[in-house]
Order: C-alpha cells, then sequence, then structure tokens
C-alpha cells in the first residue's frame, strides 16, 4: 500500500494556480519559462560581536540555536576573505552564519514566513517591493529574532537580526513580485 504524500501547502499553491496566473499575466509560451523559486538562505552576521577576532561561545551558540530551530537544519559558519582594518576584521575571523534551504524544507519555511513569522514584525505596515535585483532575487531583513515563534526570548541572552533572500530562476523584479504577491507575502500597499 503506497502513501500518497502531500506537497507543501504554498507549494501546491504555486503549482495549481500561481504558475497558470504568471504564464497568462506575462504571456509566456511555456511552463519551463514561468518564474520559479530555487531556493532561500538565511543569514546572521556576526562581525560586530567579535571579541579580539573570537566569537564568544554564548554568541555562537545563540545563534546557531536560532537558526537551526527556524530551519530544521545545521548552519554553516562563514570566515572573512579578508582583512578590513576600518571593520577590525581579520582574515579567517568568523563573519556569519548561513543556512541554504531548498525543495520542501524551502516550501515549509516561506509558509511559516509568510503566516507566522512576519506578521509578529512590530509596527509592520508591508515589505518594501523595491528590494528585487535584475534577476528577480528578493532579499529583506529583520532586526529581532523574536518573531519567530520557535524562538523562547526567555532562553536567549541577546537580539540578533536575520537577513533573507529567496532567489529565483527564470525571471524578472515584475515576475518575482507577482509570484510572491499571488503566494500571501505582505507588500507595501500602494496609497490611493
Amino acid at each position: 500500500m503506497t502513501a500518497t504524500i502531500e506537497k507543501p501547502r504554498l507549494e501546491a499553491l504555486y503549482a495549481d494556480k500561481v504558475q497558470a496566473n504568471i504564464l497568462k499575466e506575462f504571456n509566456l509560451g511555456n511552463v519551463s519559462l514561468a518564474p520559479r523559486l530555487v531556493k532561500i538562505t538565511v543569514n546572521v552576521s556576526v562581525g560586530r560581536f567579535l571579541d579580539n577576532q573570537k566569537l564568544k561561545p554564548e554568541i555562537k551558540e545563540t545563534v546557531l540555536s536560532t537558526l537551526t530551530k527556524i530551519s530544521g537544519q545545521k548552519p554553516i559558519m562563514l570566515l572573512a576573505k579578508k582583512s578590513v582594518a576600518n571593520f577590525k576584521v581579520r582574515e579567517g575571523a568568523p563573519s556569519a552564519f548561513m543556512v541554504t534551504m531548498r525543495g520542501e524544507k524551502m516550501w515549509h519555511f516561506l509558509d511559516r514566513m509568510i503566516s507566522l513569522a512576519i506578521p509578529r514584525i512590530k509596527d509592520f505596515r508591508g515589505l518594501k517591493d523595491t528590494s528585487f535585483d535584475k534577476a528577480g532575487n528578493y532579499s529583506f531583513g529583520v532586526n529581532e529574532q523574536a518573531i519567530w515563534p520557535e524562538i523562547n526570548m526567555a532562553e536567549v541572552n541577546f537580539q540578533h537580526g536575520m537577513n533573507f533572500n529567496l532567489v529565483f530562476e527564470n525571471s524578472t523584479p515584475e515576475m518575482s513580485k507577482a509570484v510572491l504577491a499571488q503566494l500571501g507575502m505582505p507588500f507595501v500597499r500602494e496609497e490611493e
């Protein structure tokens, strides 16, 4: 007996409705020409927390714990590629932690981000729709990790922000914005 595996909610929405709407709206003749979300990366910079070119263990533990809880996978530590005297950074010093999600994990993460985390941002009026690059990739950041329901702020010893990058394939800024808007991304509404 084979069990049917259900697609993540947003992936099913994309496949059933959004993709067809985008093909029609932008006059694309083929499904393979439609924009497609490939991966989501989450990045936390820790350069400002360096103490004599070393990262304090409690800061490293907090960032690792936060990223692991919200993404479901272990982050990697990125090291500085070159020394910059103005920022007091030496080559090889820890500079950031990053997680890359693809496939099913990516769709589950996007769903949780849109429906649970983003609405919890303080004084939220919508995400800027100007943060697209030429390839249609979308980037934005948040100032604190408290927006995620998985994070218990009583157990966290300091606050940190994080940056999100949504990477698209076969896309332009207009196409990516249309896809994300139809998936429920809360962009700033234009005043009438």
